[in-house]
């Protein structure tokens, strides 16, 4: 298995992608929301990273979509720009496992990634 990172920014989607392979882990991409749908349709992640402001669809109504049509409880790490509390309040709602806001300190993140996943 490996961790989702949907991500419309080709830089950052590449800097997360590369911070995360170097701890260990295999990723996938996505920039949108509606590819992120059919990738989370077709097979199971150990966590999914995603920002706020997509394509097609929110970060978080790819969070409602994961847990509502899917009932899948796969972890999620949202990292955005965006550090609004309304914003904030809605992901906890959905019960996501973390947040972060850009820019952060690539260990940080790591040290998040562990710590969701319990390795």
């Amino acid at each position: 298995m490996s961790i989702l990172i949907c991500e419309d920014n080709t830089l950052a989607k590449r800097t997360l992608s590369v911070i995360i392979e170097k701890a260990g882990y295999l990723t996938e991409t996505t920039e949108d929301g509606i590819e992120a749908m059919h990738l989370l349709q077709e097979k199971d992640y150990e966590l999914i990273i995603v920002d706020i402001h997509l394509p097609y669809h929110s970060g978080l109504e790819l969070v409602r979509f994961l847990r509502s049509t899917l009932k899948k409880n796969t972890p999620v790490l949202i990292v955005t720009a965006f550090n609004n509390a309304q914003l904030q309040q809605q992901a906890a709602e959905l019960g996501i496992s973390g947040y972060i806001i850009k820019p952060f300190n690539p260990s940080d993140l790591v040290e998040q990634i562990r710590s969701i996943l319990g390795n």
